[in-house]
């Protein structure tokens, strides 16, 4: 049975940073289910419960038997030890995709302290603005090759609070009961992905920004489909 493709977004962007992959992995004949997180921001702390929580009742809708192979980009990679260990159901891999890695001991944090450092001066009542808002316009626009796809986006970005990013992830033992691998874009992840080299999980490099997915959404495809193979 081949596995369905769970695609994680990143809280700090939406759904639609996965749809245009989605689609190349169900022409090519899989299963996929792309959960959104964009409420997760709402309330107070802790926050990574409701990441853990989405992932589970969406998959509700398939049945229990039905092996799953977890993709997270970005910082939806911290999620992924919570998120495997509130499935009741086989997961046949797991790809984290330019991600940050989960800590190997311990909870891990959400942010660096360089990053809190930055962030904390752009919070307005504790909220911070959309991520491609905090950059500038010069990083931000070879991110997108299609100005349509850009603003979908850029809209559908949350505005996250400050103390999202000040959280820290557990990491339950016994996580990575299955095989991991990496998929890189480009710097700064590339240490990310000499770690996961390191963990002996399978690393591949498609060249690009941040949001390649985007750019490449077929090439991106093609790369989950043959990580999972070694699953």
């Amino acid at each position: 049975m081949e596995p369905l493709f769970l695609l994680l977004h990143s809280p700090s962007m939406g759904p639609s940073s996965w749809h245009s992959v989605a689609e190349h992995l169900t022409a090519a004949g899989f299963r996929v289910r792309v959960p959104s997180l964009l409420h997760i921001g709402a309330g107070d702390p802790p926050f990574w419960p409701r990441v853990a929580d989405a992932v589970r009742d969406d998959l509700r809708q398939v049945p229990a038997d039905h092996p799953v192979t977890l993709v997270a980009h970005s910082n939806a990679g911290l999620f992924l030890p919570v998120v495997r260990a509130a499935l009741d159901r086989p997961v046949t891999g797991s790809v984290f995709v330019d991600a940050p890695l989960p800590a190997r001991v311990g909870p891990t944090p959400v942010a660096p302290p360089e990053l809190l450092e930055f962030l904390s001066p752009l919070a307005v009542n504790g909220r911070l603005p959309r991520w491609t808002d905090w950059w500038d316009e010069a990083d931000v626009a070879p991110m997108f090759s299609d100005p349509v796809v850009r603003r979908t986006v850029t809209e559908e970005q949350p505005s996250l609070p400050l103390s999202y990013y000040e959280q820290h992830i557990p990491v339950p033992d016994g996580w990575d009961d299955h095989p991991c691998s990496y998929l890189l874009f480009g710097p700064p992840y590339d240490g990310c992905a000499a770690e996961a080299r390191d963990r002996g999980w399978r690393v591949a490099h498609l060249p690009g920004a941040h949001l390649h997915q985007i750019v490449d959404p077929a090439g991106t495809a093609r790369h989950l489909i043959d990580l999972a193979a070694d699953s």
